[in-house]
């Protein structure tokens, strides 16, 4: 990228964010900007999202897509803007992203760390900023966890038979912990463009492209994600679509399947497990991080 171009460019962000309001006004951003990016303020416990665009570019949008993320979180959103050269938010990015072991399973390593031997652990490598699932997040945290008791028994299923979908992608790190543990084949989907191409680039980064498929998909109304039935669907969204989308998700999970479900506050809880009751599944494990909760269920069979 030439300097010019980068003079052209300028930082959108929000500060001083509660965690509850990153999911929401990372999306509004991820409409607007070509790279999005979180940082937690230790000190305060609160986050700054901040995404990098042509400088004034779609601003309609971002006004609509902040709107939008106000009625969500009960916030006034309002972003600063600044002109910034792309090199310094990248390095300032890298800088904040660690290596971070989640669980007993996994070690999320970003690029500009060196390559060391970890023995127990999946290790995924990826960079913070480029869609969102990058183990930050509480919801991230949450599904990685909750993963490790479901692998257990989904790894004596045949592997022609053990169907993965990730709902939502972002950045594939749900569908690449999955198939990296499993050695099964994994769909990951997302309605957004450029986390298609995230996903699947992280996917070649990381050597699993024979195994980690990834679509443009709007939830369950693509045929390539409709047809046939699931053992494991993550859904890292939020509330609201998930209640939205439960019928179809039941649906389309095997009788004994799982779904791990996140992106909700412990408030919301109680709503998500009532509209995937009605759907036949039964809540096997709650795990609550924070203010996020992430929740297991299963299909009856």
């Amino acid at each position: 990228m030439s300097r010019r171009h980068a003079q052209n460019l300028e930082t959108v962000w929000l500060d001083a964010l509660p965690e509850e309001a990153v999911p929401a006004v990372e999306a509004a951003l991820q409409r607007v900007c070509r790279t999005v990016a979180y940082f937690l303020d230790e000190e305060t416990d609160t986050w700054r999202v901040e995404g990098v665009r042509e400088e004034g570019a779609k601003e309609d949008d971002l006004t609509a897509a902040l709107a939008l993320a106000s009625l969500m979180t009960g916030l006034d959103l309002q972003a600063q803007r600044a002109p910034v050269e792309s090199e310094g938010w990248l390095a300032r990015t890298a800088e904040a992203f660690p290596e971070q072991e989640i669980g007993g399973r996994v070690l999320i390593r970003p690029t500009h760390l060196p390559d060391r031997k970890v023995h127990g652990r999946t290790v995924l490598k990826l960079d913070a900023g480029l869609a969102f699932g990058s183990g930050e997040h509480s919801s991230t945290r949450g599904c990685l966890i909750a993963f490790e008791g479901v692998a257990r028994r989904m790894r004596p299923l045949p592997k022609d038979r053990l169907r993965i979908l990730d709902l939502g992608a972002g950045s594939g790190i749900l569908a690449m912990a999955a198939a990296s543990a499993l050695h099964r084949r994994a769909l990951a989907t997302d309605i957004e463009p450029w986390s298609v191409r995230v996903a699947d680039q992280n996917a070649v980064l990381n050597g699993l492209r024979p195994l980690v498929r990834s679509v443009l998909a709007d939830g369950w109304k693509s045929p390539v994600v409709s047809k046939g039935e699931y053992d494991l669907v993550f859904a890292n969204i939020l509330a609201r679509p998930l209640c939205a989308m439960a019928r179809d998700l039941a649906r389309h999970l095997r009788p004994g399947g799982t779904c791990i479900l996140a992106g909700l506050l412990g408030t919301q809880a109680r709503q998500v497990m009532a509209a995937h009751r009605r759907g036949g599944l039964h809540l096997e494990r709650r795990l609550n991080f924070g203010h996020w909760t992430t929740l297991v269920l299963r299909k009856r069979g």
